[in-house]
């Protein structure tokens, strides 16, 4: 599959998302579907002066292999090579090629917590890295078969929706995030003061404090495509009830009618139409898992409708979407944890979000 949008795709990539300079290391994790943008993105690359070398992703028999065969002490090895990357790369880009969506929902959850544990302090290093601006990452999601099937278009249909998603048709795509970026900003000063959100809707009332802490801008330079701004609320503080109507998808499994009851800033009660022994069990994978680490409002215009990839679904212009774990150091979230599992609430299906008071989102639209 070849499109001249490729070279589009690559271009903001390399001069936006990613800012590569001269001398700039890259590393690319990539699958094989993926070649045509990987081809693109190393000419690019090339031409801006950087060192682009490539690290294949992607091999889900590999996986199946590793979780059924491995011994405990092979399941907590982590190479010395991806610690040495840490030291040398400047630049991380990671394109999703999605397999079955589904594989990894038959992995023993005991083994992938393991593994998890004994990554986490690479990971936690990858995001010093990233946060103190020495490496520059972002993700982009390379169109599959498998996810235009979770979307439940054609394979044709889904790759246009991607195009349409990274406003790749525009004139000129690089011109268009750089105002997005403008357009973030002035909903941040809108949100940068606010002390307390309220959130409300169909089953949903819950208040999440934010006071002290920072917004971020995510206008395609973390992920491509961008279109949120996100913050970590303060751990303790979050307050009521929330009630998510659309589904979301996590580790190979998708929950439906997540029902979440919060006091102090904890989840004490977890429900769930489908899946919710899951939920559960994510919810107390650790003492940061049930703690809320992400509160962002969706703001890409070209992204309307659910897809099953959190990649574009958080991004859905009208919504918000709250992470359970993980928070962003960079906003000044503290709460720790091997999860970071992104909900989506959409506001469009009747709902208001207030800052201080303010009614700021009513019905999906910006007051």
């Amino acid at each position: 599959m070849w499109d001249p949008r490729f070279f589009r795709w690559a271009e903001v990539l390399v001069h936006h998302s990613l800012q590569l300079e001269k001398g700039d290391i890259v590393k690319v994790a990539a699958g094989i579907p993926a070649e045509p943008l990987v081809v693109a993105f190393f000419e690019k690359a090339l031409e801006a002066g950087a060192h682009p070398y490539l690290r294949l992703s992607g091999f889900e028999s590999l996986l199946d292999v590793f979780y059924e065969k491995a011994s405990p002490e092979q399941l907590r090895f982590v190479s010395p090579l991806e610690r040495a990357e840490l030291d040398h790369v400047h630049a991380v880009l990671n394109i999703w090629t999605p397999g079955n969506l589904r594989g990894e929902s038959r992995r023993d959850p005991e083994k992938v917590r393991m593994v998890q544990e004994a990554r986490r302090p690479l990971t936690e290093k990858w995001i010093q890295k990233i946060d103190s601006g020495a490496v520059k990452a972002c993700i982009t999601l390379f169109p599959t078969t498998t996810q235009a099937q979770e979307a439940r278009m054609s394979l044709r249909d889904f790759t246009e929706f991607v195009f349409h998603a990274l406003h790749l048709n525009d004139p000129d795509p690089l011109a268009y995030w750089r105002r997005k970026r403008e357009e973030n900003e002035a909903l941040i000063q809108r949100l940068q003061g606010a002390k307390v959100l309220r959130l409300e809707g169909p089953e949903t009332d819950l208040t999440v404090r934010v006071e002290g802490r920072s917004w971020i801008n995510d206008d395609g330079r973390l992920n491509f495509p961008g279109g949120e701004v996100f913050t970590s609320p303060v751990e303790t503080a979050t307050e009521g009830v929330i009630t998510f109507n659309m589904p979301s998808m996590f580790s190979g499994r998708e929950v439906r009618g997540v029902r979440l009851v919060f006091r102090e800033g904890r989840v004490v009660e977890a429900y769930a139409a489908e899946n919710e022994a899951f939920l559960k069990a994510m919810l107390q994978l650790d003492e940061g898992a049930s703690r809320l680490g992400e509160f962002a409002i969706g703001t890409n215009e070209n992204i309307q409708e659910y897809t099953g990839n959190t990649l574009f679904d958080e991004k859905i212009g009208g919504t918000v979407h709250l992470a359970l774990g993980h928070a962003f150091p960079q906003a000044g979230g503290t709460n720790v944890s091997a999860l970071h599992w992104d909900m989506v609430f959409d506001l469009r299906q009747g709902g208001r979000l207030y800052a201080d008071g303010e009614l700021l989102l009513e019905d999906g639209k910006l007051v």
